[in-house]
């Protein structure tokens, strides 16, 4: 297992996720969310809702590993009040299938999803 239980107590709480992707050229791209709109799957497999998300699927597109950060303020973390995680790994997006379905009925605004799958998380705060 990559994810832990500190981690599955931040992102049941508000807080921020953060997407970074790279280009092509190698200049890093940031997208957000909200933490409520995750689903993570029994094998751990992370899904983004996406609306917009255009360059981080372009980016993706031609490089998919991606770093996510997902943190919360309602839970302690290492040093006091909050708590923040990193997490490493590869992303697809996809527009159809059971992820996409079980997303669109959880978020209705979603076209498409980002579909994570983490390889490493690291709590940094």
């Amino acid at each position: 297992m990559v994810l832990n239980d500190v981690f599955y107590e931040c992102v049941r709480h508000d807080g921020i996720v953060s997407v970074c992707s790279s280009s092509a050229e190698g200049k890093g791209h940031i997208a957000d969310t909200w933490n409520k709109y995750l689903i993570i799957t029994d094998d751990e497999k992370i899904v983004i809702p996406c609306f917009g998300f255009r360059e981080t699927e372009k980016n993706v597109g031609h490089d998919p590993e991606i770093e996510v950060v997902a943190g919360s303020h309602e839970v302690r973390g290492l040093a006091g009040m909050g708590t923040g995680f990193l997490l490493k790994g590869t992303a697809e997006f996809q527009k159809e299938g059971e992820l996409f379905e079980k997303m669109r009925s959880k978020c209705g605004f979603a076209n498409r999803v980002l579909v994570f799958t983490p390889v490493s998380c690291e709590q940094t705060i």
